[in-house]
């Protein structure tokens, strides 16, 4: 019972006289306040409602505004108290938005759960039921309010049966007293609530169970399926399996349009995707979880999808296929997003807040697995997609330095190093102070280095600092920035993913990071750089480090006769110790050499 509430009772006795002397009992609510622990009401009476038929109390209980009700006033023994104010303020009491994300869930769990109705006064024996179904009647009606049986002083066995069905308490009415009366009422009103704290408990830890079996089968799929496309609908069919849930679906926007479209589902569906439309845009189907879960990249909840206004669109499509709540879980990682993962129970109120952290990191770990996937598909597959984009307003020092005819900078690779990018690349019809010059004034471009010989063609080292998220999520994508190229004054930039990669988001991701970028072309070719080993080599023998120094050394000139760098100057790049980069310089030759050589005695003992 909340402090700030009066106490709600519902009295169902169809004798004038042993309701008004029980009304008469509660008149005086300081001690029963006092027990419940409610200050703030104090001295005022309790607000009971009178029914003498148990039709007409169950209706009552079943009522929108049950709780917007006024006491007796004392004088008519047969009055039936009002049952609140007239249509005027009914929308007061309508039911609330459901719809919860983060924190804001818990008080919308907390506020479901608790009762218009405090507590039940039952008389067993009424003009329309006698005996133990009036109890059933009244708890299959309403789990919510600790019912207390009021028996004739014959009928003691039957109100001790009564409490084995349910009910919190039993009062034999000849012998009621009201120091009995609060003393009872306080007694059921505390032990039903810890019996409702105990069960949501007890729900919480059934969810937890599940959820962590749930997490450990699809982690376990997400090492043994080869592709996105079976591990989402893995994902699905495990948790549609689950009897929480009913349904189960994986989607995402559709490129090039607002619509948000399915790619693998599982449980009770009936055609329901294909009846109901749901966009992320301003439109009418665009006010849902789903829409809401994409721009938030939270989870969103309907707790009761009967009354949630945010819903309305899909209400009816839901309630023919007994969708009672929904969740609506973004699938990231590493601030990408691979899809919307949405849930459906048959229960309203199914989705407590511990129950939603645990599905919020499922989606995190799908989102993992995923990443991997395309990770792992951008290293076996020897055919990739380039895609250049036109680059305006970046750089603009060193673009002006190539806008005249024949001069050219083309970067062939950038080597991620801590928390900046070396460059190597060549030029071309420029000299090496006129382009030093060039990116001392372009931002975040500093340490040029003239690699080779010539004047007005040679190869060269730069640092790029401050922003690389472009290259962080083109990472997360399973593709790289490939190549730039500078000249007439126009700056391209080329970057490479695996054919399994959606295009459209890398597209679109792209420009948006880069808002000066437009997508110019799309090709198809072999992958030929030196960049990406073998998986085996990459993935089994060289750690991240070892093969961080060999390509530094190599880009930077280490193995040429003369060097073009020292080891001392290839590990300030790295910024690491001379003796640390010929550690991990050693160590990676090793491995290089054993993969190499183990690899051809094993093919000439096979010959």
């Amino acid at each position: 019972m909340s402090g700030d509430d009066s106490l709600e009772i519902l009295l169902i006795e169809d004798n004038p006289g042993d309701a008004r002397l029980i009304e008469e009992m509660l008149s005086g609510v300081e001690e029963l306040n006092r027990r419940l622990g409610s200050d703030s009401s104090d001295g005022e009476s309790p607000v009971v409602h009178h029914e003498t038929r148990l039709e007409d109390g169950l209706a009552y209980l079943d009522s929108p505004d049950v709780g917007a009700t006024s006491s007796t006033d004392g004088n008519d023994p047969d009055a039936t108290l009002p049952t609140g104010p007239g249509p005027a303020s009914a929308s007061a009491s309508a039911p609330p938005s459901t719809s919860d994300s983060g924190s804001e869930s818990a008080s919308a769990s907390t506020s479901a759960s608790t009762p218009s109705i405090n507590v039940v006064l039952l008389d067993l024996n009424l003009p329309d039921s006698a005996g133990l179904e009036t109890l059933t009647a009244v708890l299959e009606s309403d789990a919510t309010a600790p019912v207390i049986v009021l028996t004739g002083l014959q009928d003691s066995d039957a109100g001790i049966e009564a409490i084995s069905r349910g009910a919190q308490e039993y009062l034999v009415k000849d012998e009621v007293t009201s120091p009995m009366l609060v003393r009872t009422i306080a007694h059921a009103i505390k032990r039903h609530e810890q019996l409702i704290e105990r069960e949501r408990r007890r729900e919480e830890l059934e969810a937890l169970n599940r959820l962590n079996r749930i997490g450990q089968e699809i982690t376990r799929d997400a090492i043994t399926t080869s592709s996105r496309e079976a591990l989402e609908q893995a994902v699905c069919d495990r948790l549609a399996a689950d009897d929480a849930y009913r349904f189960v679906w994986i989607g995402d926007v559709s490129p090039g349009s607002s619509q948000i479209v399915p790619r693998a589902a599982a449980g009770v569906e009936d055609g329901y995707l294909d009846e109901i439309t749901i966009t992320d845009d301003d439109g009418e189907h665009g006010s849902g979880p789903t829409a809401l879960a994409i721009e938030t990249e939270e989870i969103q909840v309907v707790r009761d999808i009967e009354h949630d206004s945010s819903y309305e669109p899909w209400r009816e499509s839901a309630r023919e296929r007994s969708f009672r709540s929904s969740a609506a879980i973004p699938i990231l990682h590493d601030n990408v997003r691979y899809g919307i993962l949405n849930v459906y129970s048959s229960r309203p109120h199914a989705f407590t807040e511990y129950e939603q952290t645990l599905l919020g990191r499922l989606g995190d770990v799908i989102g993992h697995a995923i990443a991997a996937l395309e990770r792992k598909d951008a290293l076996l597959s020897d055919a990739v997609l380039e895609l250049e984009f036109r680059v305006e307003g970046a750089i603009e020092p060193l673009v002006e330095a190539t806008a005249r005819e024949s001069a050219e900078v083309t970067i062939e690779q950038f080597i991620r190093s801590g928390d900046r990018i070396l460059a190597y690349g060549s030029a071309e019809g420029i000299d090496h102070e006129e382009l030093g010059s060039a990116i001392d004034r372009t931002d975040d471009l500093e340490e040029f280095r003239v690699l080779t010989p010539g004047r007005n063609e040679y190869d060269f080292e730069l640092t790029k600092t401050g922003d690389i998220e472009l290259f962080e999520t083109v990472a997360s994508r399973g593709g790289r920035v490939k190549s730039a190229r500078i000249d007439d004054g126009t700056f391209r930039l080329v970057i490479e993913l695996s054919q399994q990669s959606e295009t459209a988001r890398v597209i679109e991701t792209v420009e948006s990071i880069c808002p000066g970028a437009t997508y110019a072309a799309q090709r198809t070719t072999d992958r030929s750089s030196p960049s990406i080993p073998s998986p085996g080599l990459l993935e089994t023998k060289l750690t991240d480090r070892q093969y961080e120094a060999l390509e530094t050394a190599y880009m930077s000139g280490f193995f040429e006769w003369p060097r073009t760098s020292t080891g001392e100057e290839v590990a300030e790049r790295l910024d690491i110790s001379p003796a640390t980069f010929t550690q991990h310089l050693r160590a990676a030759e090793q491995k290089f050499f054993d993969s190499v050589f183990s690899a051809s005695e094993s093919d000439e003992g096979g010959e």
